[in-house]
């Protein structure tokens, strides 16, 4: 006997998620063993909110899916809160990691993120939209893409730069407040005719 067919469709509505996800690097790993070879793949993944939040994992699997996925969840366990001073970052870091060595500063309103590589997608999905940055060391993605999560660890807050920023806060909330109040036109007063 025929299912009864009704307008019931599967609603394929998926939620936003929390974390935009970058691949970095995808590369074919083999392992010498009695029998021969084992060729499986590591990936490299950054995840990031946008809104200071930041993480790189490193998965291993026979398959690149399997590979990815272990890279995000191994990325969300080791998230970082990325200090910020506006758009940028509070103080320049310049830091050695093995081969590896960067050097990241802040920047006027308006620059724009001065990287490359790896760095270049950490910086971006942490949220940081105006950064000077050069990598002076070796250009292997998977030991700077490391190293940019170490230096972006080591930014501390600057307390002054912190109240700044809650003025301004403050200062814009203010002015908008009096730019929605339309100031209501003055009625002139009336003239009384003067007799001679």
């Amino acid at each position: 006997m025929a299912k009864p067919q009704g307008n019931k469709r599967r609603s394929n509505i998926r939620e936003p998620k929390e974390f935009e996800e970058e691949v970095i690097q995808i590369d074919r790993v083999t392992r010498v063993v009695k029998g021969g070879r084992r060729l499986r793949f590591r990936a490299t993944v950054v995840i990031g909110n946008k809104k200071g939040k930041v993480g790189v994992g490193i998965g291993k699997s026979t398959e690149v899916t399997g590979a990815i996925q272990k890279a995000i969840s191994k990325a969300k366990k080791s998230l970082i809160t990325v200090p910020m001073a506006g758009q940028t970052i509070p103080h320049r870091v310049q830091l050695q990691y093995k081969s590896a060595h960067l050097l990241i500063m802040p920047a006027c309103p308006g620059t724009g993120i001065i990287a490359g590589g790896p760095l270049r997608k950490i910086i971006e999905l942490a949220g940081i939209e105006d950064i000077l940055s050069k990598s002076l060391g070796n250009n292997n993605k998977l030991t700077n893409s490391q190293a940019a999560i170490m230096a972006l660890a080591k930014l501390k807050e600057i307390p002054w730069l912190k109240k700044k920023e809650e003025v301004k806060k403050e200062v814009t909330a203010e002015s908008k407040k009096h730019e929605t109040k339309k100031p209501t036109p003055a009625t002139p007063a009336p003239t009384t005719p003067t007799t001679k």
